[in-house]
């Protein structure tokens, strides 16, 4: 591909909260067996296969995916963001995602409506263009091809 050609795709953020960079080892009864790395080469490759210029990202602190979350409605950037716990209660971040000027995606691994009484609960989903939950690491596969056909 040319730089020409990858001046004109797509380019979209994969933005991931607290915890996700220990996918493999992290309960994988409930999150998979699939490494973190396994991830971004799954997201980066089907981004590819889909004319999308896709950025992984990982962070524990909240600060770092509100400025990513800015960084996304000052770009018009469309964002699939797994906030992790930041789910259930960051209304800080759910404020910087409902400045969003492109598609959000929210997506989980599990089906929180499956787990726990407080993983029912998602700030995020009212101010998200969709919510995509319980197919594992396929919930980044399905975003990013909403995000494609959008």
């Amino acid at each position: 591909m040319t730089d020409g050609q990858e001046l004109l795709r797509q380019r979209v953020l994969v933005i991931n909260g607290p915890n996700l960079g220990r996918l493999g080892s992290r309960e994988p009864d409930v999150y998979g067996s699939t490494s973190y790395a396994g991830l971004v080469q799954r997201c980066t490759e089907l981004g590819a296969e889909l004319g999308l210029a896709v950025e992984v990202r990982e962070t524990n602190d909240e600060g770092e995916l509100i400025r990513w979350l800015h960084e996304a409605a000052d770009g018009r950037l469309p964002v699939v963001i797994n906030p992790g716990a930041f789910t259930h209660y960051s209304y800080a971040m759910r404020d910087a995602a409902s400045q969003r000027t492109a598609p959000l995606i929210e997506v989980h691994i599990s089906n929180p409506h499956a787990r726990e009484q407080f993983r029912h609960n998602s700030v995020i989903s009212a101010v998200a263009s969709g919510t995509i939950a319980g197919f594992g690491i396929g919930s980044y596969e399905l975003a990013l091809r909403a995000l494609s056909e959008g």
